[in-house]
């Protein structure tokens, strides 16, 4: 009998896999905050409220004590502490678990995970406020991230891994023809069986978007999950944890299936779970050089890491000015660049930006590039939604330190929150440098730091592009330009190095947004990334098939 879960979500999944062929729009949940209620926000505002100052509780093996020390980027105190659990007991716990999980079979597994993201829908604006309060984003910015957007990726990975599993039949009859003898008949049993404990180190600006597509094609294919939330934004992960755990629960299943490990930033852990052998699975979302550590030193599991780049933009030529100086304000104002896919280096020939009246020299479109961001940010009450607040004081000390790299086009300084005061908001800082200057753009400088670098020629920015591209990586890559050819050599470029293009951008896409079920976020193909989020490959080497058979 299929499980009651499967009955219920079984429409929905055949959707999904639909969606991920077709790539066209299409979304289960809501990104219209109505949709939730009109008293949605405030409710979301309560739940969130009730966590301060108290105790997470979720039942969990190992209790060794209590951590936790968030503190909010818009000054708010959080108070909130957690169980802190030895990592062997979670690991041993999630391994007791493993059998029955694997028993259930694909369908059950998928039905179980689509109703802990109809659950986790259902909580969107308590998450919104979560993740605000760690990560720094704005409130309808969180609200669609961490909520429906991060869902959709969660579903995203599901699909893909339902679909690949059903490829594998549960029973086969072989007949092999045996001339004038009777045939030889075999019954064969296929099984899909996990690799084994999974392992998601979560990042401190997307815990949810970026965490959700490692967490449920782990969970899916039948691996247990532990998820080592960032030391400076647990909430939003340990909420995640607490919804899974009850819908197992509820379902049948042991909850230590998925479990929350916390550590903090003076003791941390992740290295020595990550080197556990009984560890087979490892998705990692943050700075390069850990992503780089755990791709070497962890032989023993599956890495899947999405790490940073420096996305790249290059300026030719464009039939509407204006809007394209619109996009790219938005672009760079959006969570202060606290994206993965921010541009942070845009190129731009001295021969000028060719537009319909004329052409812009490279020093006007930088002045013309820094007024658009500060007329787009003119009335601070807008601005800090959009702007967000810094996550980290490192951003904060990194965008100071950035003045010095190269002429100031637009300084970077502090804008006042009307409810917040305590809140690090700071506007996005850009400069100029030579194409010489390698020292200043060879390199990923996460936060508001935009970098407008000055070539001889706009081959000579696709060459530069190209190159830092394949040196350090990118997420994201754009050009525009009106000329045919000009955008036929950006398109091989992103052949060669392997990410997203984008052409011409100015109305109401931005180069740094991602949609589920339609686009390939990374592509494993240069150094900011070695998965795709989310592809076949991301699920497909996460579960082994077992055969069994017998003459009949």
């Amino acid at each position: 009998m299929p499980h009651p879960l499967f009955e219920k979500h079984q429409t929905l999944l055949q959707q999904a896999v639909a969606a991920i062929e077709a790539r066209g729009y299409w979304s289960p949940y809501a990104e219209n905050p109505r949709v939730y209620g009109d008293t949605a926000i405030e409710d979301g505002r309560q739940a969130f409220a009730a966590y301060r100052g108290a105790q997470f509780y979720l039942d969990q093996p190992g209790v060794i004590d209590r951590g936790g020390a968030e503190v909010s980027p818009y000054g708010l105190p959080l108070d909130i502490s957690y169980p802190r659990c030895s990592s062997d007991a979670l690991i041993a716990a999630a391994k007791s678990a493993m059998p029955a999980w694997i028993k259930a079979g694909a369908d059950t597994r998928a039905g179980v995970c689509a109703e802990i993201l109809a659950r986790l829908n259902a909580r969107s604006f308590e998450m919104a406020h979560a993740v605000m309060h760690t990560t720094g984003q704005a409130l309808m910015m969180a609200f669609q991230a961490a909520g429906p957007h991060a869902q959709d990726r969660g579903l995203e990975a599901v699909a893909y891994a339902w679909r690949e599993m059903k490829q594998v039949p549960e029973t086969a009859l072989w007949e092999k023809p045996q001339g004038k003898n009777p045939p030889l008949k075999m019954e064969k049993k296929f099984t899909v069986v996990p690799r084994g404990v999974a392992l998601v180190i979560a990042c401190s600006t997307f815990p949810t978007w970026n965490g959700y597509p490692g967490i449920f094609a782990s969970l899916v294919t039948g691996n247990p999950v532990i998820v080592k939330a960032h030391p400076t934004v647990i909430l939003p992960l340990a909420i995640s944890v607490a919804v899974a755990r009850q819908v197992l629960k509820e379902a049948g299943f042991d909850p230590n299936l998925v479990s929350l490990l916390v550590d903090d930033a003076a003791a941390p852990v992740a290295k020595d779970v990550a080197m556990n052998p009984e560890v087979r699975l490892i998705d990692y979302t943050g700075g390069p050089d850990f992503g780089n550590w755990l791709e070497e030193h962890c032989r023993h599991a599956m890495v899947y890491t999405e790490k940073a780049g420096v996305n790249c933009i290059v300026v030719d030529s464009i039939d509407d000015y204006p809007a394209m100086l619109k996009n790219l304000a938005f672009t760079l104002s959006l969570y202060s660049g606290q994206m993965c896919t921010t541009p942070q280096t845009i190129f731009v020939s001295r021969e000028g930006v060719k537009i319909p009246d004329g052409v812009v020299s490279a020093e006007q479109f930088g002045r013309d590039l820094a007024n658009a961001v500060s007329q787009f940010l003119e009335n601070p009450a807008r601005a800090v939604e959009i702007l967000g607040a810094i996550q980290s004081p490192a951003t904060l000390a990194r965008l100071e330190a950035a003045h010095e790299l190269g002429e100031v086009l637009r300084a970077s300084g502090a804008v006042a929150h009307p409810q917040w005061p305590e809140a690090r908001v700071r506007s996005p800082l850009i400069l100029r440098v030579e194409a010489s200057d390698e020292r200043a753009y060879m390199e990923e400088r996460f936060g508001p730091i935009t970098l407008v670098v000055e070539t001889a020629t706009t081959a000579q920015s696709l060459a530069t592009a190209e190159r830092v591209i394949r040196e350090q990586g990118a997420i994201t890559f754009a050009v525009y330009s009106t000329n045919p050819l000009i955008v036929e050599h950006a398109e091989e470029a992103a052949l060669r190095v392997g990410v997203a293009l984008s052409i011409n951008l100015t109305g109401g896409v931005f180069v740094n947004q991602s949609a589920g079920f339609s686009d390939f976020h990374a592509t494993g193909a240069n150094p900011a990334a070695n998965a795709c989020l989310t592809d076949s490959a991301f699920v497909a080497s996460r579960f082994f098939v077992v055969q069994s058979r017998r003459h009949v």
